[in-house]
């Protein structure tokens, strides 16, 4: 796993689109001037995650504009991009800290870290926004999936959606908060108008691979369908074959509890991908420096198992347990 992965997907050219319309850079917002709900799509939280920036581009270039509502579009870590390097694409997932783990007010408003000081750039879009799809993709060679969160609301989503056919219901990291757990968008319970709020966080596939682009313009459609911000005419004429296939079903993953690294000498026994699904209990699956890390219970998934970004506090793997959507 912690081998060299082919990386077929070139760095998009975002030159034209960098400006924003906003005042901030690399942020879009639209407005139809209808009612509905406020959409917000995001890329780049990690500066070698290109599926989502390619997606950005062509919704862009597209000329789509909302029917209903508001849509943002925000190209986030531009400084992270602008370090990409396929040849060592790890180096570019941040500048000085993960975009990612920010999203706490005492963080933010610290402006300690490059990424600090853009979460505060783009703290106003998030705080704005209702529906909230944030584009990722992965360290290792894996199949999508769709970071629910622990909210119902988010869950019925992704069964709307119909798509990808891995849905994890989470709580998130230790070592920080995302996005899409920020603000309203982290509450569980919903309260007057955060009922309305949808967010999701959706991994395409390993950073390099051509059909990470595929996955993250098909999300797209779908979820400015189920958002109302355009109807299905109006997204076939401005998107013309980004929808694929529904997946054929779709599993939920449980996220019972995660592995951190007490250091970067953490190591798996395997090379495992994600998805993998451990039929016996205590079967040790790697090692966190001496110690043995072993399945808690029978039949457990595997969910991203990674060593790429391995040093003390970081999670390395995620356990769950399957369940039919």
């Amino acid at each position: 796993m912690s081998g060299a992965l082919t990386f077929s997907l070139e760095q998009p050219d975002i030159s034209a689109w960098r400006a924003g319309n906003t005042g901030v850079e690399g942020v879009w917002h639209f407005d139809s001037g209808w009612s509905g709900p406020a959409v917000m799509i995001s890329a780049l939280v990690h500066g070698n995650e290109l599926c989502g920036a390619w997606a950005l581009k062509g919704l862009l270039e597209s000329g789509l504009r909302p029917q209903r509502g508001r849509l943002t579009l925000a190209f986030c870590n531009l400084a992270a991009f602008d370090r990409f390097d396929a040849a060592s694409h790890d180096a570019s997932r941040f500048v000085d800290e993960d975009l990612n783990r920010q999203w706490l007010a005492e963080r933010i408003e610290s402006g300690s870290t490059l990424e600090r000081r853009r979460a505060a750039a783009l703290r106003p879009f998030v705080e704005r926004a209702d529906w909230l799809l944030d584009l990722h993709s992965m360290h290792e060679r894996a199949a999508p999936l769709l970071l629910a969160g622990m909210q119902p609301r988010n869950l019925e989503l992704a069964k709307q959606l119909h798509s990808p056919e891995y849905i994890v219901v989470d709580a998130g990291h230790k070592d920080g908060v995302r996005m899409r757990d920020f603000g309203r968008f982290g509450q569980l319970a919903p309260v007057g108008a955060d009922a309305d709020t949808r967010s999701l966080l959706l991994e395409c596939g390993f950073h390099g691979d051509l059909s990470s682009r595929t996955v993250a313009e098909d999300a797209c459609a779908r979820f400015l369908r189920a958002a109302g911000t355009l109807d299905a005419a109006a997204l076939q004429q401005a998107l013309p074959g980004w929808l694929q296939d529904d997946a054929p079903r779709q599993w939920v993953l449980d996220v019972t509890g995660p592995v951190v690294a007490s250091s970067e000498r953490f190591r798996f026994t395997e090379p495992f991908q994600g998805l993998e699904l451990i039929e016996k209990a205590g079967t040790v699956i790697g090692w966190n420096d001496a110690e043995p890390v072993t399945t808690p219970y029978d039949d457990c998934v595997l969910v991203m198992p990674s060593v790429r970004q391995a040093r003390a506090g970081v999670t390395v793997v995620r356990f769950a347990r399957r369940r039919p959507l």
